[in-house]
Parts: C-alpha cells; structure tokens; sequence
C-alpha cells in the first residue's frame, strides 16, 4: 500500500482540477485508486478483528467518486480531490452507521464514525427518541476516559430543543442535533507509513464502535428513503 502515491495524485488533482488535466492523467488516477482500495481492505481486515459484521464488504464498493455535484455549489471545481469510503454492515450506504475515512492532502484528513446524514428526517427523530428512553447510557457511552480522550460529539443543530421534547431533559443539549458524529483528524505525515496508520486508524475505530453501536439500536429498522 503506498500511500504515498495516494497523497501525491490528490494533491496533483488539487491543484489542476479540471477535466482536461483529470482525464490526461487517468493512470495515475487508476493506480492511487488501486492503492486506496488496497488500504481499505486492510483497514477492513484490521476492524474485523473487534467488528465482524463489516467483514463481507469489497473494497470497491465502498468509495465514493471524485466527481463533484457543482448545481448548487459557488465553488465550480470539477472534482473533489479526497479519496473516501464508509465501512458498515451494508457497506457504504450512510445508515446503518460505520467507520468513515477520508484523505485530502493539506491536513484535511480524518477518521469518522456515527451519523453524518441530517437529511434523514426520521433517522433523527429515531435517535432522538432513542436518546430521550436511554440517555444514560448515552453519557456513559460518550463520557468514557478513553472515548473522551479522542472524540467530542459533533453535529448539525437546532438553537433549541425541537418540539414534542422536554426542554429540561438531561440530555437536552443533545436532543438539538440533527445528527452525531465523531472525527479524527490525521495529518499528511502519519499517513507515509501505511501501516502505521493502519494501527491508529483500527484503534480508533474500536474506541469509537460503542458510540456507532448505540446509534445503531437507535435506527434499528430504518429504512432508506426509495429514490
């Protein structure tokens, strides 16, 4: 796995993103993915170790492309020059929740897990719900020394608490999100040695399982809206 040359094609893309220089240079696209795919196979492998459930997946169909939904953006820029995959149970499909990566050269990197998607609306009132009847565990979950060590609970969120929910829940604070989510960032550096990385990224991962595991029961039965 180089990741090297991974680092080296998105930030060659960074800094030519247009489609004449992309479409001029798709062996070196061909080969980074190649090498991507192989880091998440074995990142895939390493998870397996403390979460079997994500042991089926291929690589491949994990990641996500490079191009870019330019309608209703003001940056024009063709492509996103960051190589992604979300790892789960059902692969890369945003529920149920699982370990995310991105790397995008300049310190943008990072380690993910837990609900991105605010779109949902009713994943969010399910977790929502779910927080209300076990917000204890909640905080145990998210106060935990070796949790809190890495991870601060992030998210979209509403000024106040959304109606129908007591304003005076313990967990009032979380009840305003529209979805949680942890990140890890990772610099440049620590991805030259890819299996240096591969060891921190897996630690991560494990530490972050509980908080993805609670979301899980929390969207149990979601289904994903029919396109």
């Amino acid at each position: 796995m180089d990741t090297q040359l991974i680092l080296k094609y998105l930030s060659d893309l960074s800094e030519n993103n247009n489609r004449e220089w992309y479409h001029a240079h798709k062996a070196e696209n061909k080969a980074a993915n190649t090498e991507f795919q192989a880091l998440i196979g074995a990142l895939i492998l390493r998870i397996g170790r403390f979460d079997s459930s994500v042991l089926h997946n291929e690589p491949k169909s994990l990641t996500f492309k490079l191009v870019r939904d330019t309608r209703f953006s003001h940056d024009k820029s063709p492509y996103n020059p960051a190589f992604r995959a979300h790892i789960s149970s059902k692969g890369k499909i945003p529920i149920p929740v699982g370990y995310y990566i991105m790397i995008k050269p300049g310190g943008q990197s990072f380690l993910g897990g837990g609900l991105f998607a605010d779109m949902f609306k009713d994943a969010t009132k399910m977790v929502r719900d779910y927080i209300v009847q076990n917000g204890g565990e909640f905080e145990n979950i998210i106060h935990a020394p070796e949790f809190e060590e890495h991870f601060a609970v992030r998210g979209s969120a509403l000024k106040n608490v959304p109606a129908g929910y007591d304003k005076e829940h313990p967990q009032a604070e979380y009840l305003k999100l529209k979805s949680w989510y942890v990140e890890y960032p990772v610099k440049d550096e620590e991805l030259g040695d890819a299996e240096a990385f591969l060891a921190k990224a897996a630690e991560a991962f494990r530490i972050m399982k509980p908080f993805n595991d609670y979301l899980n029961k929390a969207l149990a039965g979601f289904q994903m809206p029919a396109r």
